[in-house]
């Protein structure tokens, strides 16, 4: 995740954080890992992975350790887990925060935040924020839509006509996530968003007519920030010399920043409902997810075996021919 931060201030405002002590500075305060700590092993004395650019979470387990202690021994600890100075402590369910806790934080300058959450449930919802605003990222000419519920992803070279089956996706109740440029971010091991940049959201590009805002000509429930994605589908115009496939039977897979993806190649022709045929596509993949393979099933019966193919980085960059 290196290379990108989220600001303190800014996780303090979406989480209605109160600023129990807070040093001058607090503008400059980046956060850069999405990892939390909750330091009980800390202020047992055990440092030996501490990561003091995580962001410490003190709930009723830390607080009722402390307690236990004598008023010395706890003096000790705190002061020790504070000169090792952690990029922000922050306490939970309300709890009170005790003037030795605040002097130590204005010695040792370290922010002094209180929440009214649970720990668990601040925590969970922390980590996620933090992994898609610090996730790895890479920026890709596509168009990201949502088709029944599955993110689908649509590559094809300049003017095959990505826009305007995003458009009729639209009219048939789908919703548009991103056109010409889709910023993706690995938000887990198992999973890829997508979103558009932000400043040219919601709008798209259609030859002809020009830019239109997706949003204000079919209204909000025609657009969406984010979207996971599920599948990619890759546009081309039909070539009479390449034999496509008619039965899926093989499934084809690609990475994008090492995420596995199911990938169809869909043939343009003029006179083919391409927003029909997506539509089946994403409901398929699905079913597919579900367990139900319509093509497996029919190599079953025929007493054939299932078949599996995946592309390198190198023939997923060469074969899409995509921009960085």
């Amino acid at each position: 995740m290196a290379g990108y931060s989220v600001k303190l201030t800014k996780l303090i405002k979406e989480y209605h954080l109160e600023q129990i002590w807070v040093p001058e500075n607090l503008d400059e305060i980046v956060i850069e890992t999405a990892e939390l700590n909750r330091p009980g092993l800390q202020f047992a004395g055990f440092y030996k992975y501490f990561d003091p650019e995580r962001i410490q979470i003190i709930g009723k387990s830390e607080f009722g350790y402390l307690s236990g202690l004598s008023r010395e021994k706890r003096l000790e600890m705190v002061d020790l887990y504070f000169s090792k100075q952690p990029k922000v402590v922050i306490t939970t369910w309300n709890l009170t925060i005790t003037k030795e806790l605040v002097a130590l934080g204005e010695k040792y300058s370290v922010p002094i935040l209180r929440t009214s959450e649970g720990t668990s449930e601040f925590m969970a919802a922390l980590t996620v924020s933090l992994s898609v605003a610090l996730a790895k990222r890479i920026t890709r000419h596509g168009v990201l839509v949502e088709v029944y519920g599955e993110g689908i992803l649509l590559f094809g070279e300049s003017g095959v006509g990505k826009s305007e089956i995003a458009l009729e996706l639209i009219k048939r109740g789908h919703r548009l996530i991103a056109d010409d440029a889709v910023e993706i971010r690995r938000v887990s091991p198992r999973a890829v968003v997508g979103a558009a940049p932000e400043n040219i959201r919601h709008f798209m590009e259609l030859r002809g007519v020009g830019i239109i805002n997706a949003r204000n000509l079919f209204g909000m429930g025609a657009v969406k920030t984010t979207e996971k994605i599920d599948m990619v589908i890759q546009l081309e115009q039909w070539d009479d010399t390449r034999a496509y496939d008619r039965m899926g039977a093989t499934d084809i897979f690609t990475s994008i920043l090492d995420v596995k993806l199911p990938l169809v190649t869909i043939p343009v022709k003029p006179g083919r409902n391409l927003a029909v045929i997506i539509e089946v596509a994403a409901m398929n993949n699905r079913q597919k997810r579900m367990g139900h393979n319509a093509a497996q099933e029919l190599l079953d019966l025929l007493g054939m075996p299932p078949q599996e193919e995946e592309l390198d980085e190198s023939e997923w960059e060469t074969f899409f021919a995509l921009d960085n």
